[in-house]
């Protein structure tokens, strides 16, 4: 019997003075971010130097005029158009810094990756059971897993929590005030949620990029090259600072991410809604083309483009990808090419006792603290090869099984089909398989790290999105209900239904927040 699974394989209001209603904003979406690795300062100073001397003007903002143009008419689109969302209520209500801050940082941290949408009832609900950061810290892993079940990317709440016991036993409860002493300080918190936090808790005149900023900056300033570039990345963070207001800069930040949510959307931009659309030079690229492509642009036209000193332009994409009439902006920014997810393969049993006293059981185990899905549970597994018979993946399962609640019988484990899920860099198939101890004398004692859970609890448990696909096959397959085609349930459970042109406006509108710093998104699943 095994002992242990540890090996196991906008809102804003207007701020007419920052000291008066200093860091009362929260933004409309977040990431959390693993802190980077700093570099030496003299490189840096170097490559920065070297990327200043190589750009052109036609990238930059040149003048306080136009950064104060941008200011103003973001600021005041923002006034009007911002979202009501919760995490902005809440916010602007609290007077108290470090609970404002607190409740800035679980917004940022749940929006990572996530569509607003999404996000509301569950920063509802944890809002309602941890509303202080000691609330939080006094909770346990596994009340924080299960209330984060189906959010996705495990490992966020479990930085928040972490982060939260830190502040209140080494901090006296008093979060950093700085984005400086956030990143230094907080698990899982890179330089965006810093300066999130920062900006919109404490009035801190910090700039931020995610994935709404940069496609906001490419776009205005019309860079093409790649940017997730190291090059590239810094020239963005330098136009964030640059143009952050000073007396607003919760709200300026906000309107920057709100402004490429709703209207500058990687598909089908609302260019004539954008506010800033009269400093965009990636319109301004369009209409130029659209005009030549007319042949009514004269040769010597008085059209602003980049002209580098000399070679090619570090922030213009090369020339190998010329520019796409059918794409009109959203040629801007570059798609940078991304890595396809690992494909793996695992044998799971459903093993359930239906005469268990109290009603039928079925078998959870828990996985290690750390790496995929830490801390959750599921139904008991094992990795084999996608080409390995069906022979063997019965005997590799059932010799996990045995180790968990002794001898049993191969004759009755039942295959049932397949689940596709696909993690943040995995893609993961499991065969699943179901076994019923219909005439076995009820197991009730299991090793650590296992439990036996009713259905019911089943649903509350602190399980994982691919659990939830595999219990539902299972369920599927159980007297009195409609079962369907072994392939209708791998087609029903592995590939999303597309949505409905209406739906792909809704999702547009809630456009979910991507970090620009955080390699932990690499190893955190969904």
């Amino acid at each position: 019997m095994k002992k242990s699974r540890a090996a196991v394989g906008n809102r804003s209001g207007r701020r007419k003075q920052a000291s008066s209603q200093e860091g009362k904003e929260k933004c409309a979406f977040g990431s959390s971010q693993a802190k980077p690795s700093a570099p030496s300062a003299g490189p840096a100073r170097q490559q920065k130097a070297l990327l200043q001397a190589s750009v052109s003007p036609y990238h930059l903002f040149r003048d306080v005029a136009e950064v104060t143009a941008l200011q103003e008419s973001l600021l005041d689109w923002y006034d009007r158009k911002k979202r009501d969302l919760p995490w902005r209520r809440l916010v602007e209500d609290e007077v108290d810094l470090d609970r404002r801050a607190y409740a800035v940082w679980v917004a940022e941290v749940m929006l990572q990756q996530t569509q607003v949408a999404t996000v509301i009832n569950y920063y509802t609900r944890w809002m309602q059971k941890w509303p202080t950061l000691q609330d939080l810290a006094s909770a346990s892993l596994e009340e924080v897993n299960q209330l984060w079940a189906g959010l996705g990317y495990y490992s966020r709440g479990r930085w928040l929590q972490e982060g939260a016991r830190k502040v209140v036993e080494e901090l006296g409860g008093h979060m950093p005030r700085t984005a400086e002493t956030l990143q230094q300080f907080l698990p899982g918190v890179g330089r965006y949620t810093a300066g999130a936090i920062a900006s919109i808790a404490f009035g801190q005149a910090a700039g931020v990029v995610d994935g709404n900023v940069i496609r906001v900056l490419c776009r205005v300033r019309a860079i093409g090259a790649d940017s997730s570039s190291t090059l590239v990345s810094q020239h963005l963070w330098s136009l964030a600072q640059q143009l952050v207001d000073p007396a607003r800069p919760g709200d300026f930040n906000q309107a920057a991410m709100e402004l490429g949510a709703i209207v500058c959307t990687p598909k089908r931009p609302l260019c004539s809604h954008c506010p800033v659309q009269n400093l965009c030079r990636a319109r301004q690229r369009v209409e130029r083309e659209q005009l030549s492509a007319s042949q009514s642009l004269p040769g010597n036209c008085d059209v602003e483009e980049c002209a580098p000193n000399t070679g090619q332009c570090p922030l213009c994409a090369p020339p190998t990808e010329p520019w796409d009439q059918t794409l009109g902006v959203t040629n801007f920014p570059r798609k940078a090419s991304r890595k396809p997810p690992r494909e793996e393969c695992s044998a799971i049993c459903v093993l359930e006792q239906p005469k268990a006293l109290g009603g039928a059981h079925i078998l959870l185990v828990q996985r290690p603290n750390s790496g995929l899905l830490a801390g959750l549970w599921e139904f008991p597994s094992v990795s084999v090869n996608a080409e390995a018979s069906g022979q063997h993946q019965r005997a590799a399962l059932l010799q996990e099984l045995q180790s968990w609640v002794g001898p049993l019988p191969d004759t009755r484990l039942q295959h049932l089909g397949q689940v596709v899920h696909t993690f943040s860099h995995i893609k993961m198939t499991y065969q699943v398989y179901s076994l019923a101890l219909e005439e076995h004398t009820p197991v009730t004692i299991v090793p650590p790290g296992a439990r036996w859970l009713t259905r019911e609890d089943f649903h509350t448990a602190a399980v994982s999105t691919a659990m939830k696909k595999v219990f539902r096959m299972y369920e599927g397959q159980q007297p009195g209900t409609c079962k369907g085609s072994k392939r209708s349930q791998v087609a029903t459970l592995s590939k999303r239904k597309k949505p409905s042109p209406g739906q792909q406006v809704l999702e547009s509108f809630f456009w979910p927040h991507v970090p620009t710093d955080a390699p932990s998104l690499n190893t955190a699943a969904q």
